[in-house]
């Protein structure tokens, strides 16, 4: 899972690392969430776009790379996460704090005494970095 800490630390270093950073998060992931593909993707295209490559050159690779290790659902719902990661950050990270927060309460509530919540919880305020890593990708 990419926590909120992990969204904060990609801000501190050069976007090439970021990539890597992100790839060694998710390695060996069995089943990586949509938002975290997403994240990669949109880190690829902003890579491709900063090179002045055709987008999709090398991260159309990756999509496919995807196909029969992730549902269909999955997949495109990553893509529609890189796309808006590169168009409208803000807005996705405000979807990202909101559906979190609401989830994580929800995820509370169901906890019982005693019990650990997981990793999952640590997104709740990742979006801003997560917004911050999008406009870097689109600014250049």
């Amino acid at each position: 899972m990419i926590s909120e800490k992990d969204l904060a630390e990609l801000e501190n270093i050069p976007y090439e690392q970021r990539i890597e950073r992100v790839e060694k998060l998710l390695e060996g992931k069995n089943e990586p969430r949509a938002f975290e593909l997403g994240l990669l993707l949109a880190l690829k295209m902003g890579q491709e776009i900063r090179e002045g490559k055709e987008l999709g050159s090398e991260s159309g690779d990756l999509v496919a790379s995807w196909s029969g290790k992730h549902p269909d659902s999955v997949v495109e719902e990553a893509i529609a996460f890189a796309k808006e990661f590169l168009t409208n950050p803000a807005k996705l990270a405000e979807k990202i704090k909101s559906g979190v927060l609401s989830s994580d309460n929800e995820r509370r509530s169901r906890v019982e005494p005693g019990m650990t919540e997981g990793t999952e919880a640590g997104m709740t305020e990742g979006g801003d970095a997560a917004a911050n890593a999008g406009n870097e990708a689109s600014n250049g």
